[in-house]
């Protein structure tokens, strides 16, 4: 690590405009880095010549006093946003050597914006995880260790896991990432860095490879709140080849922060006090609380009554929406063929060999949902209860500005700890599902350690549309959470 690779997006923006450095020079440590972080496992493909050439038109363009709001920034994209000319796998081997033809709108904006492309960054398999350990390209490792010398690799949650470890190993400045259930603010949590996830349809998905249609949603992953509100800034906006893309005007996230959280009331959900919580995250909730209270905030209760039904609503909409989406994955048209004695067997050999296990199940499950005598008793159902949940929320935002809950139920957890038992893992998206089947903002920011040494996060949860307020109450928490605590792999590499 050097001061090049440790600063945040705002301060490298303040030294590239003060001509301390160039955004070749701090794109080439960045790639240094990267070489020295390979075992972590974070990208699936590194763009090194790809990063030299835009840093060095980021610095033409800057010379001219042309400066977009990324200009010269090294950032990781998600292997799962379509680049063009750079190979995009979603994590799996049926999209192996896939090399898109097109761009997609999220990266479009950036790159308009100067930002410069590292490399495609690792992801549970069409983002179908909690923890990185789905990818046809092996586990993403998480940058930090619990400080019992057991020297476990942990996971560094998911389906964004490598977004989350590369911005958190100082391999890139920020990342995107997209959450259908979770996997922006999960990932973030266990890293020790933020990350949002915006309301459905402020940024577009098209370009994106489909998971879940009416929950993915993609956000910004940063080292602290305002890295965060000028990425979402640069991705957000309407799109007219999404028809789910609001056309809203994008506000200036990063001039909202300058605001106070005085007179704003901050929920709290009575349902999200789940038993068998570890206390380290009931306190660190309450640390939250009190923080916003010190700042002004007005402390009230809520309650969100249908909470206890979204996992289960998740886990039939999602995969019958995945079911759908991956039906285009048949050898025919693009990605992975294995030939077969007639199509049949070919789309059989295909897909039994480039889906992975996870993927499969997901498959079966929405596609049972979704056959006929069930779809009315599941899937249809299923969306009636994602209605009043969505409800509960409009409902409590009549009595507050925003809610304040725990991001996850544990730190991270060891790879492979969980492993065997597949609704385990599920519980890891408890506390995020809800706000995802509603289509809320919502964000995870550091709040402290856990006795291992490990982060812990604490999430905000807005109306729609209402990420500055999301923002704002991030910043105050951040601010008073004070989180200056790095891996142990970074500061391996200070000392």
């Amino acid at each position: 690590m050097t001061n090049l690779t440790n600063m945040t997006m705002v301060e490298a923006l303040k030294g590239l405009e003060n001509k301390d450095f160039t955004s070749v020079e701090i794109t080439q440590a960045h790639i240094d880095a990267m070489q020295s972080a390979r075992h972590l496992n974070a990208y699936i493909t590194e763009t090194p010549e790809i990063a030299l050439k835009q840093a060095a038109a980021s610095d033409a363009k800057r010379a001219k006093g042309d400066v977009g709001l990324l200009e010269g920034i090294p950032v990781a994209i998600k292997d799962l946003f379509c680049t063009k000319g750079v190979q995009t796998t979603a994590g799996s081997h049926i999209l192996e050597g896939f090399t898109p033809h097109y761009e997609s709108s999220v990266t479009t904006n950036m790159f308009a914006d100067g930002a410069v492309m590292l490399g495609k960054v690792n992801l549970d398999e069409f983002a179908m995880g909690s923890a990185n350990t789905t990818s046809y390209y092996g586990n993403v490792i998480n940058p930090w260790k619990r400080n019992n010398g057991d020297d476990a690799d942990l996971a560094p949650g998911g389906s964004s896991g490598g977004s989350a470890a590369a911005v958190s190993a100082r391999i890139a400045m920020a990342a995107t990432g997209t959450d259908t259930g979770g996997s922006i603010r999960q990932p973030a949590a266990f890293c020790g860095i933020t990350g949002i996830k915006p309301t459905y349809g402020r940024c577009s998905r098209w370009g994106i490879v489909a998971f879940s249609s009416s929950l993915d949603q993609a956000g910004a992953f940063a080292r602290n709140v305002e890295d965060s509100a000028l990425l979402l800034q640069s991705m957000a906006g309407f799109d007219p080849k999404d028809s789910t893309s609001a056309d809203l005007p994008v506000p200036d996230f990063v001039a909202g922060l300058k605001g106070d959280i005085k007179g704003l009331k901050i929920g709290i959900p009575k349902e999200y006090r789940v038993d068998g919580m570890p206390k380290e995250i009931e306190d660190i909730w309450q640390k939250g609380i009190d923080w916003l209270k010190d700042a002004g905030a007005e402390i009230v209760d809520v309650s969100l009554p249908h909470t206890k039904y979204a996992l289960p609503t998740y886990y039939i909409i999602a995969p019958a929406e995945c079911s759908s989406n991956l039906a285009r994955y048949d050898g025919v048209k693009f990605g992975l063929r294995v030939e077969g004695k007639d199509l049949t067997e070919s789309y059989e050999l295909t897909r039994a060999s480039g889906f992975g296990d996870e993927v499969k199940r997901r498959i079966m499950i929405g596609t049972y949902a979704l056959s006929s005598g069930y779809y009315d008793a599941y899937y249809i159902k299923a969306q009636k209860v994602r209605r009043l949940i969505s409800n509960d929320f409009m409902e409590a935002y009549k009595k507050c500005d925003v809610l304040l809950t725990p991001t996850a139920p544990s730190a991270a957890f060891a790879l492979g700890e969980n492993e065997d038992d597949p609704i385990k893992m599920y519980l890891n998206d408890v506390f995020t599902v809800p706000a995802s089947l509603a289509g809320l903002p919502g964000m995870s920011v550091p709040a402290g350690v856990d006795s291992l040494g490990l982060p812990l996060g604490l999430q905000i949860i807005g109306r729609p549309w209402d990420e500055e307020n999301v923002l704002r109450v991030g910043h105050a928490i951040e601010k008073s959470a004070n989180f200056k605590q790095m891996p142990q792999f970074i500061e391996k590499i200070a000392a």
